[in-house]
């Protein structure tokens, strides 16, 4: 989606809600279910459901080692539109499961576990509630493949997944997103001081240009391609070895 298209904050939000009561009606669903991380993403997602879905919407804080500020961020949010909540210490169940592995792992390998463990207590929540999991990866985190394969990136929809990161500012600010999660460094908390950009190597600015006008400089377009490339298997169904019939 160009950011021409994407001038009009007010379309762009009626375009998804009536996207997702289609979706979750098409799916004989109540509602959608969403963790809130306490950032600009999930805020986004979270008040677009309670929109569409008023009641029928749940937002889980799922923290994980997580820093207090990311859980004042997603309070901030769940107090300012009244939106169904709950809370799931994921601390002592990622110790465990790390104490159980048992083997040395690579930092990513260990901070991966934390988004595949949100991933299935939204999905036993959604199961058990009739809702579908909605995530809360952008155009440009789906495209570089910045989310975790069967993590965040294990969903039933991807209401923002076609809006890049400065499209989903300018919906944040249409939906009146507390200005602190809208100006707020993007981060996966998946270490201490970790953040989106840094990790990436890109400024979410490069990236949008390269996907919206295609004017950026040749080092990072080189870099998103390279990314693009590496992460293909993130975004196609799993290879199937087909067996041919014996004649």
């Amino acid at each position: 989606m160009a950011l021409s298209r994407c001038s009009d904050a007010a379309r762009i939000c009626t375009t998804i809600e009536v996207w997702l009561l289609r979706r979750v009606k098409g799916a004989k669903a109540a509602g959608g279910i969403v963790g809130l991380s306490g950032g600009i993403d999930s805020a986004v997602v979270a008040v677009l459901l309670k929109r569409v879905f008023g009641a029928n919407m749940l937002a889980v804080y799922l923290p994980c080692d997580s820093l207090d500020s990311d859980r004042e961020d997603a309070l901030m949010v769940v107090e300012s539109f009244a939106l169904p909540f709950m809370e799931v210490d994921l601390s002592t169940a990622f110790k465990s499961l790390e104490r159980d592995i048992n083997v040395p792992l690579s930092q990513l390998a260990r901070a991966n576990i934390k988004p595949r463990l949100r991933m299935t207590v939204l999905y036993a929540l959604a199961q058990s509630n009739n809702y579908l999991v909605c995530g809360t990866d952008n155009k440009a985190e789906r495209q570089i493949g910045y989310f975790t394969k069967y993590g965040d990136g294990g969903c039933d929809l991807l209401p923002i997944g076609d809006l890049l990161k400065s499209e989903v500012r300018l919906l944040a600010g249409y939906l009146e997103i507390p200005e602190p999660l809208i100006k707020k460094p993007p981060s996966a908390g998946l270490w201490p001081g970790q953040t989106d950009e840094a990790e990436i190597g890109l400024a979410y600015d490069q990236i949008d240009a390269y996907f919206s006008s295609g004017i950026i400089d040749e080092e990072a377009a080189e870099r998103i391609e390279r990314l693009q490339r590496a992460s293909e298997h993130k975004r196609v169904p799993p290879p199937v070895c087909i067996i041919s019939p014996e004649y």
